[in-house]
């Protein structure tokens, strides 16, 4: 067991640091391009390493860790919330370009269970964090809470604009990156710049800084795509 932690734990540095390396790639490259789809999907193996080790390590210093501590039970709990959070995103920006073309509402249960999952998992955390007095697990799952709700509604609901995927791929990849960024700055951060780790500040810059590239990029496509038209047309 404390093999497989270490390989674990390895792994997500290793995935980890890839991801923040590759991240901005997509961002800045035209969609649609080689190395728009390339270094996309580096980020997407890159990340569901990222999730499968946090999850895996978060449920192990919880259940088999018998050097665990108590103080350190709200991070593992917020290990598992981003794997989740994490995750559910990269799944989400992968599955609306498979269904792009999609003129009806979306009821596959393999996309609907992670915004369910992480719906719950951010009321189930944030009233966890209310209840310990733990800042971080008060208002971060908020952004789950937000982005479980949006992923939902969209499979639930029909498409009424040619840039309806385009949109969502780039809230679900950059939603991914919102995480990425989080997590090195609530683990890494405080140990090269000697700053409290759950300080509100640390947590909420990644915020900050990618939800006005999300509202720049999605009015950008959206008003590329659909012009002064509306509605979608088949």
């Amino acid at each position: 067991m404390e093999f497989m932690f270490m390989v674990a734990r390895w792994s997500h540095i290793i995935g980890g640091f890839l991801a923040l390396c590759v991240f901005w790639i997509p961002i800045v490259t035209k969609k649609g391009r080689k190395t728009h789809r390339r270094s996309g999907w580096v980020y997407v193996v890159a990340m569901s390493i990222v999730s499968i080790s946090a999850l895996y390590m978060g449920i192990y210093r919880l259940a088999f860790d018998s050097s665990f501590h108590a103080e350190d039970v709200p991070f593992s709990w917020f290990l598992i919330f981003i794997a989740i959070l994490s995750g559910g995103a990269v799944w989400y920006g992968l599955r609306v370009l498979r269904y792009k073309k999609r003129t009806v509402t979306h009821r596959k249960m393999v996309d609907l269970l992670f915004p369910i999952l992480l719906l719950i998992s951010s009321i189930a955390i944030s009233i966890y964090g209310w209840k310990i007095d733990f800042p971080l697990l008060k208002f971060f799952p908020i952004v789950g809470v937000f982005l479980g709700g949006i992923q939902l509604q969209y499979w639930l609901s029909v498409p009424t604009r040619r840039s309806h995927w385009i949109v969502e791929h780039i809230i679900g990849m950059l939603s991914c990156c919102i995480a990425t960024v989080t997590a090195f700055t609530v683990f890494g951060a405080p140990r090269l710049l000697q700053i409290e780790s759950v300080s509100l500040v640390v947590w909420i810059i990644p915020i900050l800084v990618f939800v006005p590239l999300i509202l720049g990029f999605t009015t950008y496509y959206t008003n590329k795509m659909d012009g002064k038209r509306s509605t979608y047309r088949k």
